[in-house]
């Protein structure tokens, strides 16, 4: 990872505090060492910064290809905050193969399942090319919950709100390796639905709060 990670994290930590007012919970949930899957819910454009931010431990994300194209700044900044450029709505084997080195390096890849930001704030079917990486990888997997942010910044608006967000990282879920097809194949709805309510539990937990 970049040398420039943790000053970003520091950057992105600061200005969260003044935008969204967060607040953070089970960080511990993060393992200290060994590659894992951090796998969040996908609000807001609010969202990478306070996830990516408050993670004790460097993520690589998963990013839209288009996005390294689209200026100069973004050219310059996702490669040191260890994005990983995926083509969206299609099998991309080159992304699949740099988040498979990530993590036989011992490093964590983060994966926002929806695939883009929800429309309206709810959380949406799962990309099953994302659910296959997964059970084909073996890697622990980190649910994380974001809540709030809809309401601070949604997609559809230009305008930014001022709105408590919430962040909660749960317990690490484990698949173990289903090394062939017809096992990933099999087990897809089941790992769809356990990370799911995974994700709705800690929302939950986080309204009761």
């Amino acid at each position: 990872m970049s040398a420039w990670y943790p000053f970003f994290r520091v950057i992105a930590r600061l200005l969260t505090r003044v935008l969204a007012r967060p607040a953070v919970s089970g960080r511990s949930n993060i393992p200290r060492t060994g590659p894992f899957f951090l796998v969040a819910n996908h609000e807001s454009i609010l969202d990478p910064v306070l996830v990516q931010g408050f993670c004790p431990r460097a993520v690589h994300f998963f990013t839209k290809s288009t996005q390294f194209s689209s200026s100069a700044v973004f050219r310059w900044f996702l490669p040191r905050v260890g994005a990983i450029p995926a083509r969206r709505y299609r099998v991309d084997p080159q992304s699949v193969r740099t988040a498979l080195r990530m993590l036989r390096r011992g490093d964590g890849v983060g994966i926002y399942l929806e695939g883009e930001r929800s429309w309206d704030g709810a959380l949406q079917p799962f990309r099953r090319g994302s659910i296959r990486l997964i059970l084909g990888a073996g890697a622990p997997v980190v649910p994380c919950s974001v809540s709030g942010t809809y309401r601070a910044w949604p997609r559809w608006s230009r305008r930014r709100w001022r709105s408590r967000v919430f962040v909660r990282y749960g317990e690490p879920l484990h698949f173990g390796v289903h090394d062939t097809r017809a096992a990933r194949e099999a087990a897809l709805d089941g790992t769809s639905e356990r990370i799911s309510s995974a994700l709705l539990s800690l929302r939950d937990e986080t309204l009761a709060d």
